[in-house]
């Protein structure tokens, strides 16, 4: 028997619970680590994303991004999205080559679904950290020809009762973040402003203004990173996972929060001045 309702075979073959694993067995052409390029300057003409950051509060976990794709000098998209929701409690955010790293979420948004759906229960916050390291590792090729995608993954682990952040390297090496971290070509940038402001007991407002404050740190010393955008009305994407699931943070809220930034900012371009614990030495 070779199909059934229509179905060719290796739809029906039990097998390992990766979507990604069937793929390869069945169409590997269409997996993004499997793209091929003749240019050698094809880094410079592809698109992409700049800085994401991500911190982490009693509450569970931010991630925001900003808005902008570069192609080499060029700004090639103003208000790309590159926070994620990968499932109900996990966000992913993507930095590097823009259409391969859109796949890749793609990919991996599909591989979690598959494994509940063929397993009946949802991977572990590790688990899925290890699964997107290893959609990492098939894109290696790519990455060598400076396709690279650098993607920042945040979740709320049930069995930890607390927010994780994952980092990741171009070869698939997986790296947990303490409580912050920040990557894409403004990440140097964000992450010295999420050390200034960063405290251990945050609500989860002050947790988005902080990643506001460092996105526009990162804006103001990196060509590559855009700023909240007034006129055409162009913000971050915002997102926070608790143990109730992950939200996209409402487009409004993040307009009303980024204009007050810019407001603040008129009056005191480098930032609010970091906190200092009172008795402590000068």
């Amino acid at each position: 028997m070779t199909a059934h309702l229509g179905l060719p075979q290796a739809y029906l073959a039990t097998g390992s619970s990766s979507f990604a694993d069937f793929l390869a067995a069945l169409s590997p052409d269409v997996l993004p680590g499997r793209m091929t390029m003749n240019s050698a300057d094809a880094n410079a003409l592809a698109p992409h994303g700049t800085t994401i950051v991500s911190l982490r509060g009693d509450f569970g976990a931010v991630m925001a991004g900003d808005r902008r794709a570069t192609m080499g000098n060029v700004i090639a998209q103003r208000d790309i999205e590159k926070v994620f929701v990968a499932d109900e409690h996990s966000m992913i955010g993507i930095a590097g080559t823009a259409g391969i790293a859109v796949e890749l979420v793609r990919l991996f948004q599909v591989e979690l679904e598959h494994y509940e759906k063929i397993e009946g229960l949802s991977l572990s916050l590790d688990g899925k950290a290890n699964r997107l390291a290893t959609l990492l590792r098939g894109n290696l090729g790519l990455a060598m020809q400076g396709l690279a995608v650098v993607p920042l993954l945040a979740g709320y682990d049930l069995s930890r009762g607390r927010g994780r952040i994952f980092s990741y390297d171009v070869t698939g090496g997986r790296y947990e973040e303490h409580d912050f971290y920040a990557v894409g070509s403004g990440a140097f940038f964000a992450r010295g402003s999420l050390k200034k402001l960063y405290q251990s007991s945050i609500s989860v407002d002050e947790a988005i203004a902080i990643a506001l404050e460092a996105l526009y740190d990162a804006a103001d010393d990196d060509s590559a990173t855009g700023g909240p955008d007034l006129a055409r009305r162009i913000f971050p994407v915002v997102a926070v996972v608790s143990a109730d699931g992950v939200q996209i943070v409402e487009e409004s809220d993040i307009a009303a929060k980024s204009t007050r930034l810019v407001a603040q900012r008129m009056n005191r371009p480098d930032g609010p001045m970091a906190k200092v614990i009172e008795g402590a030495a000068p």
